[in-house]
């Protein structure tokens, strides 16, 4: 993170392409962004998932030096005026949006001008991107004229044509179709690869699983959690799916005592003991086992609860507050 000594400026560290401090946003009285922390490490796929409404977008719009925080204090790529490094950002918004009678290429050559490309090399550089995507057939036909998906890709490329350090796109996969959304993917890994930092929100779960090494939750305005895929998932425990040929005996002790089966079919999770003690005790107790697996819970699961929490608390909170207050 960051350290200031009063008076002085403070001392940035560049492992990071995002670093932001206790940043508070607030509309007509209501927090959206209630007092959040988060560092970014440069080069990493980094996604940050929360349900719609949860605050991510006005987050990363903070982030971008669009809006300014009320409260708190952010870096992006080293600056304190993120504004200032905008040529070296390729964002793509939830809200997206481009010229309809701009030819695609035209349009990619357009964003990058935005961000201080010069058209020709914009143009050269769009009509071969698209060539790259195979999408050369469609460089010279308007934006009306291509698919959804084919003006997504093209507003993408658009977000990159210029090069960029670091790539924040907001929910990037709505609208798209499986196979828009492989295609997606395997452009972000491909920007990774090359050393660029990439930032994707989104509340379908499975993108960031198989694309990030690390996330933040967001909900209620906060960051209940971040850290590693494989962390989140840690907070909950395996889960044991079980068939056996007998109903009772000593191995029963081995299940938790509120599992009830349906049928010969058990589900519950994963004793503390772990998985050699429950097998020892449905054997050695003939419990007759026809079937066992033990599944380790998805990121979806870990969301799920992770947010749950939040909200939860969240809840609990405000009740507690109406309560002092009555």
């Amino acid at each position: 993170m960051t350290s200031s000594i009063p008076g002085d400026f403070p001392v940035i560290d560049h492992r990071y392409a995002i670093e932001a401090r206790n940043i508070v946003k607030r509309f007509d009285g209501e927090t959206a962004v209630d007092g959040i922390d988060l560092t970014i490490k440069r080069g990493s796929i980094f996604g940050i998932l929360g349900p719609n409404g949860a605050g991510k977008t006005t987050m990363l719009r903070m982030l971008l030096g669009i809006i300014d925080p009320d409260e708190g204090e952010r870096f992006l790529l080293g600056s304190p005026n993120p504004i200032s490094k905008s040529h070296q950002v390729g964002y793509l918004p939830e809200e997206r949006g481009l010229y309809q009678s701009m030819k695609a290429y035209d349009a990619i050559a357009f964003m990058g001008a935005l961000r201080g490309l010069p058209l020709a090399t914009g143009r050269r550089r769009g009509r071969q991107m698209m060539e790259d995507h195979g999408l050369g057939h469609a460089a010279d036909k308007q934006i009306r004229q291509l698919s959804k998906g084919m003006a997504q890709t093209v507003q993408l490329l658009g977000t990159i044509v210029h090069q960029p350090e670091l790539i924040i796109l907001d929910e990037p996969f709505s609208g798209l179709d499986a196979l828009n959304q492989g295609k997606l993917e395997r452009l972000i890994r491909a920007q990774a690869d090359n050393g660029v930092t990439v930032i994707f929100s989104t509340h379908v779960i499975a993108h960031a699983e198989r694309l990030c090494e690390e996330i933040a939750i967001v909900a209620n305005g906060k960051i209940p959690f971040t850290g590693k895929v494989s962390t989140a998932r840690d907070r909950l425990r395996p889960q044991v799916t079980l068939e056996t040929r007998n109903l009772n005996g000593p191995w029963r002790a081995a299940i938790p005592a509120d599992c009830q089966p349906l049928g010969h079919n058990w589900s519950f999770t994963l004793p503390e003991s772990g998985v050699e003690p429950l097998l020892r005790a449905l054997i050695e107790g003939d419990a007759g086992i026809e079937s066992l697996s033990i599944e380790r819970p998805g990121l979806h699961d870990a969301f799920v609860h992770i947010a749950g929490e939040a909200v939860a608390n969240k809840m609990a909170q405000d009740t507690a507050g109406n309560g002092e207050a009555a």
